[in-house]
């Protein structure tokens, strides 16, 4: 018998989690939930779950930005997905960064001091953004859902990466 996926959802919303619990579920997903950035690193030590699906903004504006950073850099192992309401920025071309990091430079409005980024061909995706001392970070991520969640559009993210 084949074992279920293990995705762990964190978000401050539990209305959010418990639709994307259901979504995941139905599909027979193994589904885990933490209401922050703590509680969801106690469960990453034990868990170990092929994906992480985080909020972005939770109890502060970088929580989401701090947790993935924190996976990325302590447990490589596991994909993160971000769920956000900000608009993505998707190209299909190469350095979709890099146009997305001049065009906000050249803007300079307070309402860019976080892109998402995308890279429509590729899929590969990331979080680049000002951190709360001014520096610049760039943070590559899998992927991002767009809220409100659509359960298609859940799915095929989801299924993209853990398979």
């Amino acid at each position: 018998m084949k074992t279920a996926k293990r995705i762990l959802i964190v978000d401050d919303d539990t209305d959010i989690i418990n639709v994307v619990r259901t979504i995941l579920e139905n599909e027979n997903y193994e589904v885990f939930e933490a209401n922050g950035k703590e509680e969801a690193l106690k469960l990453l030590e034990t868990l170990k779950p092929n994906l992480a699906i985080l909020d972005v903004m939770m109890n502060t504006q970088y929580e989401g930005f701090e947790l993935a950073e924190e996976i990325k850099t302590n447990h490589k192992e596991i994909p993160v997905v971000m769920q956000t309401s900000i608009e993505v920025f998707n190209s299909p071309d190469a350095d979709a960064m890099g146009y997305a990091r001049a065009y906000r430079n050249q803007m300079k409005d307070k309402n860019m001091e976080v892109l998402l980024v995308q890279n429509t061909i590729s899929c590969n995706a990331g979080i680049d953004y000002r951190n709360e001392e001014g520096k610049i970070i760039w943070l590559p991520i899998d992927g991002f859902i767009r809220k409100p969640v659509k359960a298609k559009n859940l799915l095929e993210t989801i299924n993209k990466i853990v398979r």
